[in-house]
């Protein structure tokens, strides 16, 4: 009974999260964007051909202002995997409402050792060449050290945590640091 209890409160606890991401409103595109659509639907090509001319001109003025940014699918992997283990508001700058931005969820990031150290209780700080820097938060020793070029593999774990694997070794949990 206990434990039908605690699953229909995380479940009643879940759900208004879950609705407003199904019933979240699409962003609508920026009118720059509709206003060359638009052309399309002139039957005379002279006016069809003013008409792409005058929104193109929009367009490119909008983007030197950066009034309009225009990313594609894989400006939007790198971005996200940038960002990747990152405590970050639930916030999708790459799509429409719902989150859904047609680029699948990273789940995992693979790179290699810059640099590593010990903090003062012993758990690894670790820079991999992306920039990315994961500090062990857990204490499991690492039966070799990290050293530069080792292999990395960090993984999303269970409630929001991180797994960080070193050189094949078993993972250690681990949060990304700013």
């Amino acid at each position: 009974m206990r434990l039908w209890v605690m699953a229909a409160a995380a479940a009643a606890l879940a759900a208004p999260a879950a609705m407003a991401a199904k019933t979240a409103k699409p962003q609508p595109r920026p009118e720059a964007f509709e206003a060359l659509v638009r052309c399309r639907a002139l039957a005379d090509d002279l006016a069809r051909l003013r008409c792409f001319d005058a929104a193109a001109a929009t367009l490119q003025q909008a983007a030197e202002n950066r009034d309009l940014v225009v990313v594609d699918r894989k400006q939007i992997r790198e971005a996200k995997r940038g960002l990747f283990g990152l405590d970050i508001p639930d916030f999708n700058p790459f799509g429409g409402g719902g989150g859904d931005d047609g680029v699948e969820e990273i789940k995992s990031i693979e790179s290699t050792v810059r640099s590593a150290m010990q903090d003062g209780d012993g758990r690894w700080i670790v820079t991999l060449e992306d920039n990315s820097t994961w500090a062990q938060t857990d204490n499991y020793p690492l039966a070799v050290s990290p050293k530069r070029g080792h292999k990395v593999k960090v993984v999303k774990a269970a409630m929001g945590t991180y797994m960080m694997r070193v050189n094949n070794q078993p993972g250690v949990r681990a949060k990304r640091r700013l």
